[in-house]
């Protein structure tokens, strides 16, 4: 033990005067902390915990190579290794005092940086503090290792920079200590995975973002000890005490063996994208951290009050205080400044009656309507439409159940899903029909994922048990008799009084599907929470609107979809020269969809009166019914995107006053889903998913359609960006 000591102190002494280390080890990770933290507006957006990970793999790296491999070639020329080559117990104690005298010296640093990013930054203090400081120590160890190896397999301090520079600009650039990994290409993703700082900064990141321990990072953590332990030994192995001795060719090729951890690490990478996925998740927490100032704007609140002029500061995510009237600057509350002059501020929309699995119109390429991938796509698409938030209403369960762990892990940026389903019919119900075409084997794993057919009550209440089990928002159920000339089965009364008891029982809302005037009133007898289309076919008797008002049931009329099916039977094709549509939704998609119609695709389409949709509305709206807007998107031309957009034009256009539609996409659908406390309203505490528009929609309804602005959970999405087609997605 004495040696090492010994090696230390007598190493503590000598950096105690070389400059190069004050400036590596001190005045280059100091410098740029505070640029970074300045260029970035780090106290307005609150992103200094991810600066203080940038500069602190900067420091680290420069600790490694410059202050340890650098510096160990300095003193074998300069002869004061040759001093030390006959003492026992050889080169091992001068390789660990190198890097404990590492840790020592950079320790120091990261205190500081660490205590200004507290108090004069307002950064939180980290749940994982005691997690966060030995990855710091750990990570210093391997870089201190690796710079290690640069000073054995250098034969001069030219050589020594050349070999510096060579690993140092990679680990510095592509690690997403400066650059975010998100701005790569796809290959260069791939690439990243095995460098190692890649995973030092998603380690930290993790610790700092995420209130992850050292177990959450322990793959990063592992391939950092692995180097240290792999580095040192090598090392050893072909550690020269005096500059002419010279280090064989062959003996060189050892400094491939230092890379094996990082290569089978990013080989875990590649094959399960776990580093991508966190990384994606890692640029979701750091951009919901912003702090941001919208003032001067007119804010909807959704609560009944409509401020003229106020602002709302959005911090962490949240609503933080709104403003009545005159709004302080940006500055002065340490946000972002956004003017919002001329424009409305309203809680994000909200379409509670979607089918995502469904595109909205034609391919012709018919290939694209097995492709997954277009899912999350069309999710995006939404929340480009400053559409924040849909409700699946039908849709492979797997399928659905995966996106939405996706979206809400922030792995993918698009509006927060839910998803209600499988629905429950009768055998060769609707839509059971939809199915009769496909193949035998492709048929039942439909009816697995699309439907359940219970025949008894008993097994009703069990499918019910399962989805909620599977972590399903809600059940639906569907009462269709068809139509002239196209009669259907249909689901029992009493298993759907057993579906609604059970659902009741765990939690669970029930919202049943209906096409006629006798449907609506079993659904409500039957105890549903919510009512879907309505009978868009026959007017709503007003004792039943009573009722659905007395027993607080949500009436979804779904206008769009029928408006839909008008068009194409009258050829009416003019809502495809939406703008916003255009914008949104897949530019082959459309083509297809103007080909596909134009060549007759409208024929076989049923009859369905959207005045009478409309004039139900109306009723049920002067009733007092709770109503809320769903657009049944996935049908053709109900595309996904600016949905709600056009169903509240189509609900203005009833005869439904603007400002109470805009309750029922915002408030009323968010007590519907169950999260009335979370979203819906602009209130101090709830999730900022807020939508900025030029105009008033209150006055004219057709200025939800000029978007300035989408928040999702803090977050100001990058639209531009938003549906571009990721090489890794």
């Amino acid at each position: 033990m004495k040696p090492y000591l010994a090696h230390i102190v007598a190493n503590l002494r000598l950096t105690g005067r070389d400059r190069t280390v004050l400036i590596f080890n001190y005045g280059f990770p100091l410098g740029f902390f505070f640029l970074f933290a300045w260029l970035g507006k780090a106290r307005e957006t609150n992103s200094i915990a991810g600066v203080l990970a940038s500069v602190l793999t900067i420091g680290l790296l420069g600790n490694g190579f410059f202050g340890g491999g650098m510096r160990a070639v300095s003193e074998r020329e300069s002869g004061i290794l040759r001093r030390y080559k006959v003492a026992p117990p050889g080169a091992l104690p001068i390789l660990v005092s190198g890097m404990v005298v590492g840790v020592l010296q950079y320790l120091p640093v990261v205190l500081l940086m660490f205590g200004v990013s507290l108090v004069h930054y307002g950064m939180e203090w980290p749940e994982q503090w005691l997690s966060f400081f030995v990855f710091v120590v750990i990570a210093n160890l391997a870089m201190r290792s690796l710079g290690g190896i640069i000073a054995a397999v250098a034969n001069s301090m030219a050589e020594s920079q050349v070999i510096i520079q060579c690993f140092y600009f990679p680990m510095l650039l592509l690690s997403g200590a400066t650059l975010p990994l998100s701005v790569l290409p796809g290959w260069g993703r791939d690439l990243v995975q095995f460098i190692p700082t890649t995973h030092l900064v998603t380690g930290l990141q993790g610790i700092l973002l995420r209130n992850e321990s050292l177990l959450d990072v322990w793959k990063a953590a592992a391939a950092l000890l692995a180097t240290t332990v792999v580095c040192t030994f090598i090392s050893l192995k072909i550690f020269r005490w005096e500059k002419n001795e010279r280090l064989p060719g062959r003996a060189k090729a050892w400094i491939a063996v230092v890379l094996i951890p990082f290569v089978l690490v990013g080989v875990w990478n590649l094959r399960s994208r776990e580093n991508l996925t966190k990384a994606r998740i890692l640029d979701r927490a750091m951009a919901r951290k912003e702090s941001t100032l919208i003032r001067n704007a007119r804010v909807f609140t959704g609560t009944g009050e409509v401020i003229e002029s106020g602002g709302v500061l959005i911090r962490e995510g949240r609503i933080e205080r709104i403003y009545r009237g005159a709004t302080p600057e940006g500055k002065d509350v340490a946000a972002i400044e956004l003017e919002g002059a001329g424009k409305t501020l309203l809680p994000g929309l909200i379409d509670a009656h979607v089918h995502i699995g469904a595109p909205g119109g034609f391919y012709e390429d018919e290939r694209r309507y097995q492709d997954g991938k277009l899912d999350e796509r069309r999710l995006k698409a939404y929340l480009y439409s400053g559409i924040t938030t849909v409700k699946s209403t039908g849709d492979w369960l797997d399928a659905a159940l995966e996106l939405r762990r996706r979206q809400r892990t922030g792995e993918l940026l698009a509006s927060e899903f839910y998803t209600v389903g499988p629905l429950f019919t009768a055998p060769g119900g609707h839509p059971q029909q939809l199915l009769a075409g496909m193949p035998e084997s492709a048929r039942r794993v439909g009816e697995s994922q699309f439907l359940r057919l219970p025949r008894t009550e008993a097994e009703a209440r069990e499918m019910v048990r399962e989805l909620k089990a599977r972590g399903v928002d809600g059940i639906k159920a569907v009462l269709e008799r068809g139509w002239p000339g196209r009669p259907m089965a249909r689901l029992d009364g009493k298993l759907l009084r057993a579906i609604c008891a059970e659902a009741r029982a765990v939690g669970l809302t029930v919202v049943v599907h209906t096409n006629l005037a006798g449907d609506v009133s079993e659904a409500v007898e039957a105890g549903a929470h919510g009512v879907e289309h309505g009978s868009p076919g026959e007017t709503l008797p007003a004792e039943l609107l009573a009722r659905m008002a007395e027993r607080g049931v949500f009436y979804d009329p779904t206008l769009s979809v029928f408006e839909a099916l008008r068009m194409i039977r009258e050829k009416d094709y003019s809502r495809l020269e939406d703008s916003l549509l255009q914008q949104a939704v897949p530019i082959e998609l459309m083509a297809g969809t103007r080909k596909k119609l134009a060549g007759g695709g409208g024929q076989l389409v049923m009859e369905m009166d959207t005045r009478q949709a409309g004039m139900n509305l109306k009723r049920a709206y002067e009733a007092g019914v709770r109503v809320v807007t769903g657009t049944d998107a996935g049908n053709p031309l109900v595309f996904h995107g600016p949905t709600i957009q056009q169903e509240l034009a189509l609900w203005v256009a009833a005869g439904i006053p603007a400002e109470r539609a805009l309750l029922a996409a915002t408030r009323d659908a968010a007590l519907l889903l169950g999260e009335r406390a979370r979203i819906g309203t602009i209130e101090v505490g709830k999730d900022a998913n807020l939508l900025l528009v030029d105009g008033d929609p209150v006055r004219d309804i057709t200025s939800l359609g000029r978007i300035s602005s989408v928040f999702l959970r803090g977050e100001r999405v990058a639209r531009t960006r938003l549906l571009k087609v990721e090489d890794d997605e």
